[in-house]
Parts: C-alpha cells; structure tokens; sequence
C-alpha cells in the first residue's frame, strides 16, 4: 500500500485541521497516512482510526507573530525542534506523497520547515501536493507587495509541487479570481469541489448531546469554529435570546470553540437560563446543525460547508478577524447572492435589531444549491491517480 504524508498547521482556528482530517477519512481507503498535526491539540476532536497521527511542539498566531502555545518555550527553539521532528518523520515514513496544506499560497511563516522538507522530498522523488481551501491572499496589501507575493507564489509552486488541489466548487470561486498569473503554474491544477465535513464516527454522543439532540423543542445554533474571535457575535445571540425568549419556543445552544478566552467563556456562561446553553466544543456540531432550524455563526470554510452540507438558515458575521475578514465576507457575500444564508454586519449585531434578523430568517424556507460537496473523495481519487501515473511511467 502506498503510504501518503499529510502535514497540517492551524494557527488561530480550527478550520484547517477539520478539513483536512476529512480529506485523510477518505485517503484511508486507499492509501497508509501519516498525518502531521502543527496546532494546539483540540480535546474531544476525532482522528480517523489507523490513521498515524504525529504532534509536533504545537504552535499558534498571536499579533502576527509565531508563538509557542505553551509560554515557558522559546519559539525559536521550538521552531529547530520542529524543523528537526518533520524531517525524522518524512525518512521514517518514507512517503510516495507529501501533501503540505495551503503553502505556499499562505503560512509563509512557516517556511522555516517547509522549505526544508520540501527540499527533502524532492530529492525523494516524492510527489509533493497543495492542499488549498477555496479563497487565499485575502489580506489588505499594496499593488507592489500582492505582485511580489504572486510571483513568489508561482515560483515556489513551480519549483516543488506536481499537483495543486482547490476545494472549491468552480461555478462559485476559481483560482484565477485571486492569482492573476495562475496560467504560469506549471503544475495540474484540480478543483475537488468543497470539503464537507462528516459525523464523527467513534465518538458517542454525551449525556447532555443525547438529550438536546433527541428533544421536540424547536433549537438555534450559534458557533464561533475555534473561539479565538467570535466573542461579540455570541454574546449578541445570548443578549437577543433573552429578548426573544417569550416569543419564540426555540432553545439557543452557544459552542464557543475551545479556544475562546476564559473570561468571555465565562462571561457568556453568566447569561444561561433555560433557553440559552452554553458550552465549549462539541464533536457532533453538523448534527446540531440538522437538528437547527437556524445557524448563526462566522464565516470561516468549515461551519459554511457545514451550512452547505445541512441545508439549515443561516446568519453570518464574516467579521472573525483582521486577517480573516477578507476571506469570510468574500465566501459569505458570494452565497448570500445566491439565496444560500444572509450576512450580519456590525450594526446588526445590536439586541433588538438582531432579535428581528433572526425572526425574519427563521420565517424564510430553507435554501437548496447545487454545490459540489465531494471534495473529500475527489482529492482522495485524484491523488491516486497521480500515484498511478507516476506507477506507470516508472
């Protein structure tokens, strides 16, 4: 069997590791993974089973800065030990196929260990394959600075990869839309349609996941993915929940993400009543969302394909942070005119008003689309099907 390599690194949510541990539930089937996990491990999270998951020295984002997640190690001792730990793994693997997760069109701060297995993959002969979600490059730049960053772009992808897979659905967000010089890519370059994300298929539902999940009473579902934004968000839903609470019968279920603060978990904790639950994380989110009758969450690509994936009314505030807003307005908008959710903006946000926004989206039918949301089996196959051909002019 032929082995695949699949590096991630999540730096302030968890979108990336949700999206890629589905596109790794599907490369299973074919394929020995080996799946390099650079982020704050997330308890309760699922790993598919017999997958062989390596943790390196977890690091994180903080004021655009790489930091150590634990605050007694020095970042850049951290950095050798990765660096270190990521080329032990790749000779001990000994993979046909190394996937590296959206570098080199983001995480340049990472190159520190990238450039070097890149390096010692090529000398490998490995073919060396970009995970990239549907929208890159979204932050604020000058016309001189976004060409430098184009054409760095394009060399680096020429210089290492043979194959570039987009998660998205072209009828909504092509590769050309955001990299003008995509026709100077030298490599395939294969749209997989997006990536929904699965029930969780060895983690059983909890005692208090039992009892909400199999209740009559109608629910609303706010989220805000990993938590590290999306406090002003979930407290608006808590403050128009109480306003609501005499007028509608629906429970509103809070997840705060497992990294939101402590101080606003707790903050938000203040407000429950019995029509308002707050909790951390939840492993079964999507069922959730099956269940809702409406979502009020971020933008981020994981709770959208989750939106996509249910059907279920949706409200979204693409507004998470600096660096991700550009991202998250540009998906929502684009669905939003479409007919698929409607997008909240700051004002919006204010008790009353979204108080009426969510009675109004709640009278609204569900939404339908047309979407591909296959792009977990279609990387899986493609990347077969690279591995044959290399098989068979070999």
């Amino acid at each position: 069997m032929k082995k695949v390599m699949f590096y991630c690194q999540y730096l302030a949510g968890m979108g990336h590791l949700v999206r890629s541990t589905e596109i790794v539930r599907s490369l299973m089937k074919d394929f020995q993974v080996c799946f390099v996990n650079g982020g704050q491990p997330i308890y309760g999270f699922e790993f598919p089973a017999s997958v062989e998951v390596v943790h390196l020295p977890p690091i994180l984002e903080v004021a655009g800065q790489l930091a150590a997640v634990e605050p007694s190690q020095c970042i850049e001792a951290v950095k050798e030990n990765r660096k270190d730990q990521l080329l032990h793994v790749f000779e001990q693997f000994q993979p046909d196929c190394l996937i590296i997760e959206c570098f080199p069109f983001s995480k340049h701060k990472l190159k520190f260990e990238l450039l070097p297995l890149l390096d010692r993959a090529l000398t490998a002969s490995t073919q060396i394959v970009c995970s990239l979600r549907d929208l890159i490059m979204t932050q604020t730049l000058s016309a001189t600075a976004r060409a430098k960053r184009y054409d760095k772009v394009r060399d680096l992808v020429n210089q290492y990869f043979d194959l570039v897979l987009i998660h998205s659905d072209p009828q909504v967000q092509r590769l050309e839309e955001q990299l003008p010089n995509v026709d100077q890519l030298n490599c395939a370059i294969y749209y997989t349609g997006y990536v929904a994300q699965s029930p969780p298929e060895r983690v059983p539902l909890d005692v208090n996941d039992t009892a909400y999940l199999s209740s009559d009473r109608p629910m609303i579902v706010a989220s805000a993915g990993g938590g590290r934004f999306g406090y002003e968000l979930l407290n608006a839903v808590a403050n128009a929940s109480q306003r609501l609470a005499d007028q509608i019968p629906h429970q509103f279920h809070i997840f705060t993400g497992p990294f939101m603060l402590d101080d606003q978990v707790a903050a938000l904790e203040a407000a429950a009543c019995e029509n308002l639950v707050i909790r951390r994380f939840t492993p079964h989110l999507i069922q959730y969302l099956e269940r809702a009758e409406l979502s009020i969450s971020l933008g981020g690509y994981n709770t959208t394909m989750n939106i996509l994936r249910t059907g279920v009314r949706s409200l979204i505030f693409p507004a998470a942070s600096e660096e991700q807003t550009g991202e998250q307005t540009i998906r929502a908008e684009k669905l939003a005119q479409k007919g698929i959710l409607d997008v909240l903006t700051t004002a919006d946000l204010q008790p009353e008003r979204l108080a009426e926004k969510i009675l109004t989206a709640l009278q609204r039918p569900p939404a339908f689309h047309s979407f591909d949301l296959q792009g977990a089996e279609k990387s899986a196959a493609r990347i077969k099907q690279l591995l044959d051909d290399v098989t068979v002019a070999a």
